[in-house]
């Protein structure tokens, strides 16, 4: 009888604890979806931002990440209408060139798959595709690049998560106030709105 009563008693508090976290993970996901943006790096002699401009439909796959957490942002993170801040990385002088917004979401990046591809990896299956892409486009190259030194030297940009030592990550969050600072400075209108 004991154990009867402490089974239903558990099963009530495992429905109520239950209930509470799906309603706490539906406010939090309507309460989060504004747009996002988001920094991508890209070395310009394998894609640059004039490769996107010149891509069909000025759209291409932002394929080959190999970085689990820049992944998981792939993933789970990026949205169709998200801002992307185009950077040119490992160059002499890395910088922002240009503009460009998700246009698919996360979905399996079919290279890690190709045995013929710089991106294959033999544990990915259609089953289990491990990495994922999102497709953006082009939106506008800014007049002059933003680089290193200017990032630093802004207010607003020098708290980007690029400049700090030791972040590689090729997929990286933005604030709405780098986003707009981004703008601002470069006398772009917003292309998201």
């Amino acid at each position: 009888m004991r154990t009867a009563v402490v089974a239903a008693r558990t099963a009530v508090v495992t429905e109520d604890l239950k209930n509470r976290f799906q309603a706490r993970r539906r406010k939090s996901v309507i309460q989060k979806r504004r747009p996002g943006y988001w920094l991508m790096k890209s070395e310009p002699g394998a894609f640059s931002i004039e490769d996107l401009k010149n891509s069909e439909n000025q759209t291409a796959a932002w394929d080959g990440v190999r970085n689990y957490q820049a992944r998981n942002l792939l993933r789970d993170e990026l949205k169709a209408g998200d801002g992307v801040l185009f950077y040119h990385s490992n160059i002499a002088k890395p910088a922002i060139a240009g503009l460009a917004k998700v246009v698919r979401e996360g979905y399996p990046d079919h290279t890690a798959q190709d045995p013929a591809s710089d991106h294959y990896d033999p544990k990915a299956t259609a089953d289990n595709p491990r990495w994922f892409m999102v497709d953006i486009q082009y939106l506008a190259c800014l007049p002059e690049p933003f680089d290193r030194n200017f990032l630093r030297s802004h207010p607003v940009l020098s708290k980007m998560a690029v400049l700090k030592k030791g972040n590689r990550l090729s997929v990286q969050p933005v604030t709405p106030e780098q986003w707009q600072a981004v703008l601002d400075v470069s006398g772009l209108p917003d292309p998201l709105k």
